[in-house]
């Protein structure tokens, strides 16, 4: 079955084309726009979208050698994310299968970042726990199989991604946050000052970011605009490193606690080099196997809508053209 996946969560306009575990293409407009503001703005978002999303979906089945009749169904983002973006990927969508006369599927945001690891990793099977982060979410998920999910902890606060590009923000490196302080942390000392951990309360597997965003904040008031400077890799390090501990410890908590023997990564934040060392060492450690998606299959993506969607297709459900975006929507 040729199915088209479309994803307008956020500020990356995407389009993919998938035959169940083969992408044929995957096509991702990001949106500049955004970056002298240093966060994405909705209503820019939105109208962004509405100028991208056609020649996206063109472009698409042109690398894919298709045409619009070869496609059996499409599949789109209906939640979580930006209602006026979610609004435009359904609109297409609908539209697109109501003039060609094939299925349509909503799929959730969130479940399509889980299925973009067996679009990686083809042979990987249920179960397993899923760490997703990125400038939205922050979760640990359980996977019992596919389509039976449990969440087993969320962020209270900011998601991962959302303190990576805040701090960034603040440490004045560019936007997204999340790869600006990554590059900059490379040669930090990440001992150079410890921030502070926010685990919770006993057995909490539960995140809570805005705190560590804040210490971030009071140490930079604290020592000055020059000795920021001076010290701008070792700040980047260290909070990285307060991050990628919490995020670690809890993950591997996460899949001892229900007898997991593989963890997988999603999101953007997943691309991060010192958090995929950090979670290889401490799994391997407790004799766990740990995964994630390349990263073009890590940030919002077409191709991971495609995929969750070729499974629903194939378990005969199907949304109806009424199917509206919930941006608030749960896993």
């Amino acid at each position: 079955m040729i199915v088209l996946g479309i994803e307008t969560s956020c500020d990356d306009t995407c389009a993919a084309v998938c035959d169940g575990q083969s992408l044929l293409s995957n096509v991702i407009s990001t949106q500049l726009i955004h970056q002298r503001f240093g966060g994405v703005v909705p209503e820019l978002a939105s109208r962004s979208h509405i100028q991208l999303m056609l020649p996206v979906v063109r472009q698409a089945l042109n690398q894919a050698g298709l045409g619009r009749r070869d496609l059996q169904g499409i599949a789109v983002t209906f939640g979580p994310g930006l209602a006026g973006s979610l609004l435009v990927g359904l609109s297409v969508a609908k539209g697109m299968a109501l003039s060609l006369g094939i299925p349509l599927v909503g799929v959730n945001h969130l479940e399509g970042h889980i299925w973009a690891n067996s679009l990686s990793n083809p042979g990987i099977a249920p179960s397993f726990v899923v760490l997703i982060a990125s400038g939205g979410h922050t979760q640990i998920v359980f996977v019992r199989e596919w389509g039976d999910y449990e969440v087993l902890g969320r962020t209270r606060d900011d998601a991962a991604g959302e303190a990576f590009d805040k701090v960034g923000k603040l440490l004045q490196v560019g936007y997204p946050g999340g790869p600006a302080i990554e590059k900059i942390a490379e040669g930090g000392d990440f001992e150079y000052t410890r921030f502070p951990r926010a685990y919770l309360e006993e057995g909490s597997l539960d995140f809570s970011f805005s705190g560590l965003k804040t210490a971030v904040l009071n140490h930079v008031r604290t020592i000055g605009s020059e000795q920021t400077r001076k010290h701008l890799s070792d700040i980047a390090a260290s909070f990285q490193r307060a991050v990628v501990d919490v995020l670690v410890e809890k993950t591997v908590s996460a899949a001892k606690r229900v007898g997991a023997h593989r963890i997988c990564m999603a999101g953007g934040v997943a691309v991060n080099s010192a958090l995929k060392g950090e979670m290889a060492r401490c799994a391997g450690e407790e004799g766990m196997e740990v995964s994630w998606p390349t990263p073009e299959l890590c940030s919002d993506n077409g191709g991971m809508i495609a995929r969750a969607g070729f499974y629903y297709f194939q378990q005969g459900r199907t949304s109806s053209l009424a199917l509206s975006p919930v941006p608030s929507l749960n896993l």
